[in-house]
């Protein structure tokens, strides 16, 4: 790849199923849940056995076939562990953390709500027992924020306490730990690289155990993040990385517009305005009001949504990660997470994904290839590949190719 250059990974085969499930939200995380299986998440065949015991759009279906896997791993985790075996232990126990989060993935349409908060425990119980019996190679590593910490993890290839390059990763609004092993982590590790992961201001453990919510200057959340990271002798301070996916699209580069010293970065996919996502299933008369501030008239037009219970819970399920009461606010508060201000000040060598049937930000990739003004590529991932829709979780194995490929030759300009 050369810098400033756009680059379209495709090649011509037969495809592959063009749904799992007639409903879209539930076809999309069926392709998410098979993507992480390819990138050491679990395995293909158990996901394809739990899809197929789940009821097409019934979410309650949806959440007893993912917490039955979940159970089913973690036994042959304790299993694992009464054997003495660790690296079967490690892969059951990341398995079912992420099949005990994925059940939760249609919970504001779920008839018992309350089931949330006990199997969310389950899944953080079993990640934490992956790091556990890591054999000293994954550490707890809290990052100081403002008067407390984010819950953080550095996973390293082995104990030694090697000094490596290292791969920080951000998630999405709403996306689990174990998600992020399967979108990079598990490719730093193979490639002899650190990978950092944790959670961020309404993200997970940070919303749902500390009430915390989002905040759109990302900055005074990575910051920190490598202030810690370069004091460290596991870590190499002149080979930070960075890569972030779905709304981290936005963080990720908002960040990088005032911190200065990763080597390079990824997003997945880029988005210039997060706000879009919203906007874009409104009237314009509502867009309008929203843009005028007519807070009372907002509001009235949306109490419609009322009327169907599952939806109200979805858009309440949404907007609780922005700390906001009302839908006025939450679309006002959601308008704040834009690019336009800070765009220019980005120095960092940036690769942006950008793949066909982007479903949320259709567009952005480009928008942000665009006006950017430093070194950037953007790689196009097709349908003809298999790699469409969304962080093209049917494309991980190219994503995870592409990514390290651009890591590797921004870290080899920085030794020469």
């Amino acid at each position: 790849m050369r810098e400033g250059t756009e680059t379209t990974v495709s090649r011509r085969g037969p495809g592959v199923p063009d749904r799992f499930f007639a409903d879209p939200d539930f076809d999309f995380e069926a392709r998410t849940a098979l993507g992480l299986a390819s990138q050491g998440v679990g395995d293909i065949g158990q996901v394809l056995v739990t899809l197929s015991g789940i009821e097409n759009g019934d979410a309650d279906s949806w959440y007893r076939a993912w917490h039955r896997r979940g159970e089913r791993l973690q036994r042959q985790a304790e299993a694992s562990v009464a054997a003495g075996r660790p690296e079967s232990t490690r892969a059951f126990f990341l398995a079912a953390s992420e099949a005990y989060s994925r059940a939760l993935r249609f919970s504001a349409g779920m008839a018992e709500p309350r089931l949330f908060g006990p199997t969310f425990t389950l899944h953080r119980q079993c990640w934490e027992r992956v790091v556990a019996h890591s054999e000293g190679a994954f550490l707890h590593v809290d990052v100081p924020y403002a008067h407390s910490t984010l819950p953080g993890y550095l996973l390293r290839p082995d104990a030694t306490g090697a000094p490596r390059p290292t791969l920080v990763l951000t998630n999405g609004s709403d996306g689990s730990l174990t998600s992020l092993w399967g979108t990079g982590a598990w490719g730093a590790l193979r490639r002899g690289f650190n990978a950092f992961v944790y959670d961020g201001p309404g993200q997970q453990s940070m919303l749902f155990e500390r009430g915390v919510p989002f905040r759109p200057d990302w900055e005074a959340v990575l910051v920190p993040i490598v202030d810690l990271l370069v004091t460290r002798d596991d870590v190499d301070a002149g080979a930070l990385l960075a890569y972030g996916i779905s709304q981290a699209g936005y963080w990720v580069p908002r960040a990088l517009a005032f911190e200065h010293r990763f080597a390079a970065a990824v997003v997945d996919p880029g988005v210039m305005d997060v706000s879009t996502s919203w906007t874009s299933h409104l009237p314009p008369e509502l867009v309008d009001l929203l843009h005028a501030g007519e807070r009372d008239a907002f509001d009235e037009a949306m109490r419609e949504v009322d009327e169907d219970p599952v939806l109200a819970r979805v858009l309440e399920f949404r907007s609780r990660p922005y700390g906001t009461a009302t839908p006025f606010e939450t679309f006002t508060a959601v308008l704040r997470y834009h690019l336009r201000d800070v765009v220019k000040r980005i120095r960092t060598p940036l690769l942006i994904t950008d793949p066909d049937d982007e479903q949320f930000w259709p567009g952005q990739s480009e928008a942000l290839f665009r006006v950017l003004t430093g070194d950037k590529e953007r790689v196009r991932f097709t349908r003809e590949d298999g790699a469409r829709s969304h962080c093209q979780p049917l494309g991980r194995t190219v994503t995870d190719l592409s990514m390290f490929d651009f890591f590797a030759e921004r870290l080899a300009r920085r030794t020469h």
